[in-house]
């Protein structure tokens, strides 16, 4: 299976330090953000990744290169200024994710994720893997029931990780440009189409300085 790391968001909220350096870039626990990824895919057995970009976009692929020191393949996808969101920025890759099925890993997040298991075609359009509330999101996207179906709505949400496994056919009507994911899982919900997971192990949202520095107090802790 096909992997994509989004890594083309402008990181607003990681200002200063994304006015130099692309969010996925940033270090924590000696090691950029997206290296973390790359290892996991690997260590997985994905093989072909597709990363997009779009601010300070030459600084990924030259500080990536094309993967082969993570033990994968990189392709990279180049976005306009301000980038096309989540959608239209995997719809903007479906040509080298190809005709299979693919996973989707959001490159601002830090997780112990395993991959392995997700390396699977799912049961409809979509598979999310959902975490509990963070601090800083305590209402939640979207319920999960005992069944492992998702809902867009629920008496208990739970927050999506920014990891989803997808078929091709999930993008089915989309038209090229910028638009969100949301909307389009909501109409996949609708019909019973995206299943999912509760994910209790470790996840990170990098989405402040501050989260950031946290983190990497506590991987340098574990070194």
């Amino acid at each position: 299976m096909k992997a994509m790391i989004l890594a083309a968001g402008r990181g607003e909220r990681m200002r200063p330090l994304t006015d130099a350096t692309p969010k996925p870039l940033l270090r924590v626990g000696g090691r950029r953000l997206i290296e973390y990824h790359l290892l996991a895919l690997a260590k997985a057995g994905v093989r072909d990744v597709v990363i997009n970009t779009a601010h300070l976009a030459e600084q990924i692929p030259a500080a990536l290169g094309d993967g082969s020191r993570y033990g994968v393949h990189i392709d990279y996808t180049v976005e306009p200024e301000g980038a096309l969101e989540t959608g239209g920025g995997i719809f903007n890759a479906l040509p080298l994710l190809g005709p299979e099925p693919f996973l989707v890993v959001n490159g601002d997040v830090w997780t112990d994720v395993p991959i392995a298991p997700l390396l699977q075609a799912p049961r409809g359009l979509a598979h999310l893997v959902m975490i509990s509330n963070p601090p800083q999101h305590p209402n939640g996207d979207f319920a999960l029931d005992d069944a492992g179906q998702v809902h867009a709505d629920g008496a208990c949400k739970l927050t999506f990780s920014g990891i989803g496994v997808y078929v091709p056919a999930f993008f089915t009507g989309c038209v090229a440009g910028r638009f969100p994911l949301a909307p389009l899982l909501r109409g996949a919900m609708a019909s019973g189409q995206v299943s999912g997971e509760h994910y209790r192990g470790a996840w990170h949202d990098i989405g402040t300085p501050e989260r950031l520095a946290a983190l990497d107090r506590e991987l340098s802790a574990e070194a």
